[in-house]
């Protein structure tokens, strides 16, 4: 069975995560509920031209791919697959708004079109001229995990050598104001917005496009090899280490093995347990970092995680605004991941050194 190497990156997020190496400008912010994605110079990656008909969440992915595909020096891939938890919400909202004001008449078709899911992915073929395998997941915050996992299995069934892989989210006003009314974002008026040892409900949300080049071969821009993913749907706070040790034993590991735990903690005091019975028990001597701190929770910020995997494997660090527990390894080979989102949609990744 092939293996699975990232050999590029390409991220747009709330910090800024392009022109950088590993985290060296990202700031913290505990004082806003909503945070909004640091922009690149799009002309610089898509005609003046064509930016006017785009979403942000369209303009980002198609900037954060062309940033993976240029670091893994490939100019074609065999398939892009996608994850997006909302989609192209901002045109979705645009096109339901104008139905009301215009009464259902003398509609432009322009922010139907951009609003499916796969707005996205296409957009990237079509620039790319790539008639490949294109598909988009939309399974909540397993969105980026289901597209992830679809890769390495058609990598490891020898049906694409070359697979582009990313995951979208973006904000829009009136479905931001709809999860404020559900409890899902943090209430105004109750900073500082802390994520760890948080003692309020809801999260602070951000948006963001990350992608990976998953390629067969190691190169001399291979990040990790990605060794594993599992997805679960439901588990209770109590079975979280249970599973989590079947998954490593699954792969030949060890809680001992594990160089660093990269966990998910977004602040929600009603749902983070899930991150502190692993962190306080099975890994409490091991190095632990945390990142929705740095992009806010989106339904595909676990892209955004694996990015900093990726990266601490890379660089051989942990940098201290991501640190939980300050401990250090002399080497950093193998990295677990693990995401929930209120209790569901749990989500393993195992990535390593070559």
């Amino acid at each position: 069975m092939r293996k699975t190497y990232i050999n590029g990156l390409g991220c747009i997020s709330v910090q800024e995560t392009f022109d950088t190496i590993f985290l060296e400008k990202a700031e913290i912010n505990e004082n806003d509920t909503i945070l909004p994605v640091k922009t690149p110079v799009y002309k610089d990656f898509i005609s003046p031209v064509a930016i006017r008909r785009m979403a942000k969440g369209v303009k980002n992915g198609i900037v954060a791919s062309a940033m993976a595909m240029k670091e893994a020096n490939v100019s074609t891939v065999d398939a892009i697959i996608t994850g997006t938890g909302m989609g192209c919400i901002e045109d979705s909202e645009k096109f339901l708004k104008a139905i009301i004001d215009n009464k259902e008449e003398f509609l432009t078709p322009t922010s139907f079109i951009q609003s499916t899911h796969n707005t996205v992915g296409a957009q990237i073929a079509l620039g790319l001229q790539c008639k490949a395998y294109n598909l988009t997941y939309v399974n909540g915050s397993i969105s980026f995990e289901s597209a992830l996992l679809d890769a390495k299995m058609k990598i490891e069934e020898e049906e694409a050598n070359i697979i582009l892989v990313g995951g979208i989210d973006e904000n829009a006003d009136y479905t931001t104001s709809l999860f404020k009314l559900a409890g899902f974002i943090k209430r105004e008026n109750e900073g500082p917005y802390k994520v760890l040892n948080a003692t309020t409900k809801g999260a602070v949300y951000g948006e963001g496009a990350t992608f990976f080049v998953l390629e067969n071969e190691k190169k001399s821009t291979t990040y990790a090899e990605i060794l594993d993913v599992e997805i679960i749907n439901k588990l209770d706070v109590n079975e979280v280490e249970s599973k989590c040790s079947a998954f490593l034993e699954a792969n030949g590991l060890q809680v001992s093995d594990i160089d660093t735990i990269v966990l998910g903690f977004n602040g929600d005091v009603e749902f983070d347990p899930y991150y502190k019975i692993l962190s306080e028990n099975s890994f409490k001597n091991t190095p632990q970092a945390f990142y929705k701190q740095l992009s806010g929770e989106y339904n595909t910020a676990s892209a955004f995680g694996l990015w900093v995997g990726a990266k601490i494997i890379k660089t051989q660090e942990v940098p201290e605004i991501i640190s939980v527990n300050n401990l250090e390894k002399p080497a950093y080979k193998t990295i677990l991941l693990y995401n929930q989102y209120k209790g569901i949609d749990h989500s393993f990744t195992l990535i390593s050194k070559c």
